[in-house]
């Protein structure tokens, strides 16, 4: 079941490009891929580039917390390095 989720990250001072640059890599898209559809995956940049908001629609939940936790073993080291934290909040539709 495809569920959808908001992912804030907050990023190390000077390490946006080195995040991003990571995230469309092969490596990066093969992790992104195991937990979520990359292709439907909405971005958002802060302006000073701290930090980085994605809406994801996960297929698979426990490797969404690995890699939003910082224990996924591919994504750990670019974690690491570049991440200060990453927070996750499940998203449910408001019906107006």
């Amino acid at each position: 079941m495809e569920k959808e989720m908001l992912v804030l990250a907050e990023l190390k001072e000077g390490k946006f490009e080195k995040f991003m640059g990571w995230m469309q890599s092969d490596e990066g898209m093969s992790v992104r891929k195991s937990a979520a559809h990359p292709e439907k995956t909405v971005g958002a940049v802060i302006p000073d580039k701290s930090g980085v908001m994605f809406k994801v629609f996960v297929h698979n939940e426990e490797k969404m917390k690995e890699l939003v936790s910082g224990t996924n073993p591919i994504g750990k080291p670019i974690f690491d390095e570049c991440v200060v934290k990453m927070t996750a909040w499940d998203l449910t539709k408001v019906e107006m």
